[in-house]
């Protein structure tokens, strides 16, 4: 009976015991596998989810043990050896198998897969997770990447290398130490070289996303299209309520969602570019408020019947990029200066005008001054604020040019949006929230 006891004992003993960090890696890397062999099971290939988990796994396990021993190093290095040359027999197999040539993708993706448990297991989580996720994207959106692969022409590829080469060879050349322009000092050149790029990434993904699927409904037009080019959705509608003026409410519902994804992209700017420091959360609120309510307010006045396409600039462009990069800077000194010579209040009325013109630059702005320390975190969240507001009028302003039914909904929508999100803000401040 004692024996029982001390068994039962150890038993309660090994239940209770956390788990080492070692055997969370260990899950992870098989857990990641397995969301790699997702897309090739679906696929019908023929590795799929075991054999990418088991990879992960064994990764893993090698790279554990070559923290401690160099038999693990050579079991580590053996098995990239092995994943090659089973991606090698796999490539062949399916050319013989399929007669269509030889695809690497699935070799490539093992490999993958083993490094995503190489680097669970030595600790460098955050880098593994996205090389599964990334890499998964890229299983997933064949059929997309291809299509816009195709669609592009030879003068969009050129244009894609040279914007590639200004962005990421410039990038490390550019001095990462903070300047000072007019007693005001400025956060790197090269954090706002990257704030650029970003901003012209997000529309080249949206212009590929609109390209695929535009035409196809009101989120896609509405809210994608923004995000590439909001003024491009507020001229496509008015072209098209002037000739078609029973679907107001389609054009309504599309500049709306525009705003929103304004807001979003703001929102996103200012958390990214802060999340270091103390991040601009005074932004979360307001912002968030007018991209929940741009949704649903776009919700009740869209036509859900009507599809337009809307025919967008291309973003590979270098020229295009160069624009945007002047009219930041551009934003960037008139916001420096005004800071500089009126204080805050020239910082909010320099915001405030260079959101009629953009909006993302007004942004980066704020955050950039922010960084570094010119401004504070009130200053910066009334600029960025007062920026996304000025964005959201100047659609106002453009709508008076269509028909009496879309102008009055387009002001009246945009106006209550701003009214309810102004309230909202202003009861959590006196409360203490923001």
């Amino acid at each position: 009976m004692s024996s029982l006891s001390a068994l039962l004992l150890q038993g309660t003993d090994v239940v209770s015991a956390p788990l080492s960090s070692n055997v969370v890696r260990l899950i992870l890397a098989a857990l990641l596998g397995m969301f790699l062999g997702l897309e090739r099971e679906w696929s019908e290939k023929s590795a799929g989810i075991r054999t990418f988990s088991l990879t992960s796994l064994v990764a893993a396990v090698f790279a554990l043990v070559a923290t401690e021993s160099a038999l693990g190093v050579a079991l580590l290095a053996v098995g990239a050896v092995l994943v090659v040359v089973q991606g090698i027999l796999l490539a062949v197999n399916g050319m013989l198998e399929e007669g269509s040539g030889l695809s690497l993708t699935t070799s490539m993706s093992l490999m993958a897969a083993y490094g995503v448990g190489t680097l669970v297991a030595l600790g460098y989580t955050l880098q593994g997770v996205t090389v599964a996720v990334v890499s998964s994207l890229l299983l997933v959106l064949k059929r997309e990447l291809h299509g816009l692969a195709g669609r592009l022409d030879r003068e969009e590829l050129r244009s894609t290398a040279e914007f590639a080469i200004l962005a990421f060879v410039a990038y490390p050349l550019l001095p990462a130490e903070s300047y000072t322009m007019y007693g005001v000092t400025i956060d790197s050149p090269r954090v706002a070289w990257l704030m650029v790029v970003t901003v012209a990434g997000i529309g080249i993904v949206n212009y590929a996303v609109v390209q695929q699927y535009g035409g196809r409904g009101i989120a896609v037009t509405g809210f994608f299209g923004g995000l590439a080019s909001s003024s491009a959705v507020v001229g496509t509608m008015l072209d098209h309520v002037r000739q078609h003026p029973d679907a107001y409410r389609y054009g309504v519902a599309a500049v709306l969602l525009a705003d929103v994804a304004m807001a979003v992209r703001n929102l996103g700017i200012a958390i990214a570019f802060t999340a270091t420091n103390t991040a601009l959360l005074g932004v979360v609120l307001p912002l968030g408020s007018l991209a929940v309510g741009g949704v649903v307010a776009a919700w009740y006045a869209a036509d859900w019947g009507e599809q337009v396409d809307i025919p967008l600039e291309s973003p590979f462009s270098l020229r295009n990029a160069l624009a945007f990069g002047f009219v930041f800077l551009l934003i960037l000194v008139v916001g420096t200066v005004a800071q500089s010579r009126l204080g805050t209040l020239g910082l909010y009325a320099s915001s405030f005008v260079s959101g009629f013109v953009s909006s993302a630059g007004a942004t980066t702005t704020a955050v950039l001054l922010f960084r570094s320390g010119s401004i504070g975190s009130t200053a910066a969240t009334v600029a960025i604020l007062l920026a996304t507001a000025s964005s959201v009028l100047v659609k106002v302003l453009l709508g008076l040019a269509g028909p009496r039914q879309f102008t009055r909904s387009v002001t009246a929508w945009s106006l209550g949006l701003l009214a309810v999100v102004g309230v909202l803000t202003g009861v959590f401040v006196v409360v203490g929230v923001v």
